[in-house]
């Protein structure tokens, strides 16, 4: 009886998932026009504030039963695959394979790019600096732990410029090769992840050893070649080496979240609702900061981050991350950032970008 009801409803679906087939075959051979156009003046095949746009439009006209999230993950992968009909995308990241860092590049460009690996921040900036690959992503500001700081410093001497963020929320899981705790001797993760579970591990598995290990993807890797061990790590981490969870979402603070940063030598145009980040320097003197930041008061730009690091060749000298709300094109933007730059003692600009979804 209920084969009788399900029949129409499943050939319902075939249908629609025809016509689905039908519309995304249409937007590729498009997508392939536009990827003509673009070849003909060297435009570049991704333009994030673009692909923001289009993101943002079908959240806003997405009437449901989906989620808004869900609706914007399926049209990022669409987009991916088109681009890549163009040209299949290289991006640099922190590995190795598994870690929240390639999570954040499928956020940010979907799975129809070409993932490269690397072993440091540092080799990241590398490989996007020498066009081994066109963008890298960069770990930026952890909620918990604070800001990178090597990021940081690579950012203040870096020729790349910042072309988007990605925030995404760090859920840490327990895992094992069984989904068991039994027979576990060592619990294995990244010293971050480590201190970000610390109470819950306390709690939980008070006697267990804990081993710090060079990321969360190698402490997977060793838990499924070895049964003795578990493994934090995120999702993608687990199913790579085939683990099992045994807890799940065991960070302390559930809202625990890591910034992004997507470099390369791309500067986007304004997409309606963009960030500026710069660096600035001011004399060691009273009133110095303050006086410098009038601009953006006259001006009416908000600064939503404002991060000091101790500049290395002076004492008691410090360089200032900010990050500014509107695109450096942006008219009232664009007079502050002059004032900032005839007044500051270094002034650099790290890019305008599209605000993470």
């Amino acid at each position: 009886m209920s084969d009788d009801k399900l029949l129409p409803l499943r050939q319902k679906i075939d249908a629609i998932d025809a016509q689905i087939l039908d519309l995304l075959n249409q937007r590729a051979r498009v997508a392939q026009e536009v990827g003509h156009v673009k070849a003909e003046t060297n435009a570049p095949v991704f333009r994030p504030e673009r692909e923001a746009q289009v993101l943002r439009r079908a959240a806003d006209r997405n009437p449901g039963p989906l989620l808004g999230t869900d609706i914007q993950t399926i049209f990022r992968e669409v987009m991916s695959a088109c681009r890549a009909l163009e040209k299949r995308v290289v991006v640099a990241y922190l590995g190795p394979e598994g870690t929240f860092s390639e999570q954040a590049v499928y956020q940010q460009f979907g799975h129809a790019i070409e993932g490269l690996p690397c072993v440091s921040i540092d080799e990241v900036f590398r490989d996007a600096e020498a066009g081994t690959a066109d963008f890298g992503v960069v770990p930026i500001e952890n909620s918990s732990e604070g800001v990178i700081n090597r990021t940081l410093d690579l950012l203040l001497q870096t020729t790349l410029t910042i072309s988007g963020e990605v925030a995404i929320p760090v859920h840490h899981s327990l895992m094992t090769a069984s989904g068991k705790m039994e027979g576990i001797t060592r619990i294995c993760a990244h010293s971050q992840a480590l201190a970000q579970c610390n109470a819950w591990l306390n709690m939980n598995y008070p006697a267990i050893e804990r081993q710090a290990v060079a990321s969360n993807a190698e402490a997977a890797r060793m838990a499924g070649e070895d049964k003795s061990v578990a493994a934090i790590a995120g999702e993608i981490a687990g199913q790579k080496y085939n683990l099992q969870t045994v807890n799940a979402h065991i960070q302390d603070d559930p809202h625990n979240r890591t910034r992004f940063a997507v470099i390369g030598r791309l500067r986007t145009a304004p997409s309606g609702r963009d960030q500026t980040s710069i660096v600035l320097s001011v004399p060691n003197k009273a009133g110095a900061v303050y006086n410098l930041l009038g601009p953006l008061a006259r001006h009416g730009v908000s600064m939503t981050r404002f991060e000091s690091r101790p500049a290395r060749m002076g004492a008691w000298e410090y360089y200032f991350y900010v990050d500014l709300e509107g695109h450096e094109q942006d008219e009232k933007v664009a007079k502050a950032l002059e004032e900032l730059r005839q007044n500051a003692a270094f002034f650099k600009l790290l890019g305008s970008y599209p605000l993470g979804l």
